[in-house]
C-alpha cells in the first residue's frame, strides 16, 4: 500500500475536501428527475436486498445525526455508502450499495475478505474518495438515501445532497470518524428498518470481544498503543477515537491517555517526532504498516531501540494488507471485526 493510502485519517483535519456549488447541485436535481424515482431490478447501479427478498420493515422512521434528523418514509432501495466503512454494514444487513467511496485506493468490492462474499459479483460505482463525493456520480445513481456515519461530511455536502435524496449524516454524539462502531450500526440499522438485525450484529460482536477476554486476562492489565509511520522521522500514535485504537480496547488492553493530550483538536492521531517515541514504551506496541521497509526503517531508529517496547520485544509489525489485517481493524465493522480478531489474537497472545 503506498503512502497515499494511508488509512490514518489527521489529514482530513487539515485539508478541506470539495464541496458541491449550486450548479451541480441543479445538475444533481435534474439527474434525478426533480426527485420521481423508478423501480428497477436488481443491478450494479441498486440496492436490492442481498438475501434476494428481505421482509418490508415498519416505515417511516426518523434518524438523527449531525445536521438534524432525515425521516425515511419506505424502505430504501438504491443506497449509496459516503463513510469510508459503512458498506459493511449495510452489506451485513442484507443489502448491496449502488455506490461506495474508496479509502484505501482499493476498489471496494472484491477485495477484503470479510465482505468478498456480500459483494459477490456485484461492482459497485465508485463515487468519490475518503469524503471527497462526486455529486454527479452520486446523483446519476438515483439514490433514495446516502448514508454516510464513518466520515466527515461537511454541512454544506450535506446541503447539497439533501436536495435530491435522502441523507444520513455522521452521528452528531462523536466527532467526525470519532462514532463507535456500535452506534453507526445501529443508526444504518434503523435507516434500512433493520433494528433488530442491528442489534443481533452488535450483540454477536460483543459475545466475540467477550470470549477474547476471557481467555486471555492478562489483557486487561496491559497497555497498548497503536502507530504507524509512513516518512522517516515522523510517527503517529493513534487517539482512543480512532477505530483502531478502540478495537484493542475492546480486546482488553488499556490505552494511553497522553496519546491524546499530545494530539490536536479534531484529530485521530497525535503527530510524533523521534525524539518523543518514549510516549510509545507500553506493555503492547502494535506498528501498522505498509511495508517490510517501512518496518526496518522504523527498527533501525536509535531512539526508537532505546525503547524497552523494542528491546523486550514486545512490538508487533503488522500489516495493513497482504494480509489484510491492520485494515480489517482500521474499519472496525461489524463484518471485519472477526476477521480482524481471528487474525490478532495468536499474535498478541505469543508476546510474552
Amino acid at each position: 500500500m503506498s503512502a497515499g493510502a494511508r488509512p490514518a485519517l489527521a489529514r482530513f483535519a487539515r485539508s478541506a475536501p470539495r464541496v458541491a456549488v449550486l450548479a451541480v447541485a441543479a445538475l444533481a436535481l435534474a439527474a434525478c428527475g426533480g426527485g420521481a424515482e423508478k423501480t428497477e431490478s436488481p443491478s450494479a447501479t441498486t440496492s436490492a436486498p442481498a438475501d434476494g427478498g428481505a421482509k418490508p420493515a415498519a416505515f417511516p422512521v426518523t434518524v438523527e445525526h449531525k445536521y438534524g434528523s432525515t425521516t425515511i418514509d419506505k424502505e430504501p432501495k438504491t443506497i449509496v455508502t459516503l463513510g469510508l466503512s459503512d458498506q459493511d454494514a449495510v452489506l451485513a444487513l442484507g443489502f448491496k450499495p449502488a455506490g461506495a467511496v474508496d479509502w484505501f485506493k482499493e476498489k471496494p468490492y472484491g477485495k477484503w475478505p470479510w465482505a468478498k462474499d456480500k459483494w459477490g459479483s456485484t461492482q459497485p460505482q465508485i463515487v468519490g474518495e475518503r469524503d471527497e463525493y462526486n455529486i454527479e456520480k452520486i446523483a446519476a445513481l438515483k439514490p433514495d438515501l446516502v448514508i454516510a456515519q464513518y466520515s466527515g461530511m461537511k454541512k454544506e455536502q450535506y446541503d447539497t445532497l439533501s436536495k435530491f435524496t435522502k441523507v444520513v449524516a455522521q452521528p452528531k454524539e462523536h466527532p467526525d470518524y470519532g462514532a463507535p462502531w456500535q452506534l453507526m450500526t445501529q443508526r444504518i440499522g434503523k435507516a434500512l428498518g433493520k433494528d433488530a438485525e442491528a442489534a443481533k450484529l452488535i450483540t454477536d460482536i460483543d459475545a466475540r470481544f467477550e470470549a477474547v477476554r476471557a481467555k486471555h486476562p492478562e489483557f486487561a492489565g496491559k497497555t497498548l498503543a497503536v502507530a504507524d509511520s509512513f516518512e522517516a522521522g515522523k510517527y503517529s500514535a493513534f487517539t482512543k477515537t480512532d477505530p483502531k485504537a478502540i478495537f484493542f480496547s475492546e480486546l482488553g488492553f488499556k490505552l494511553k491517555p497522553e496519546i491524546d493530550t499530545l494530539a490536536k483538536p479534531g484529530w485521530n492521531v497525535a503527530e510524533l517526532s523521534a525524539e518523543k517515541l518514549n510516549v510509545l514504551d507500553v506493555d503492547r506496541l502494535v506498528w501498522v504498516t505498509s511495508s517490510t521497509e517501512a518496518n526496518d526503517r522504523i527498527k533501525a531508529e536509535p531512539l526508537y531501540k532505546k525503547l524497552k517496547v523494542n528491546q523486550e520485544k514486545r512490538d508487533l509489525f503488522v500489516p495493513y494488507q497482504d494480509p489484510d489485517i491492520g485494515a480489517a481493524f482500521s474499519f472496525n465493522t461489524v463484518l471485519s471485526i472477526p476477521y480482524a480478531i481471528d487474525e490478532i489474537e495468536p499474535l498478541l497472545a505469543a508476546v510474552k
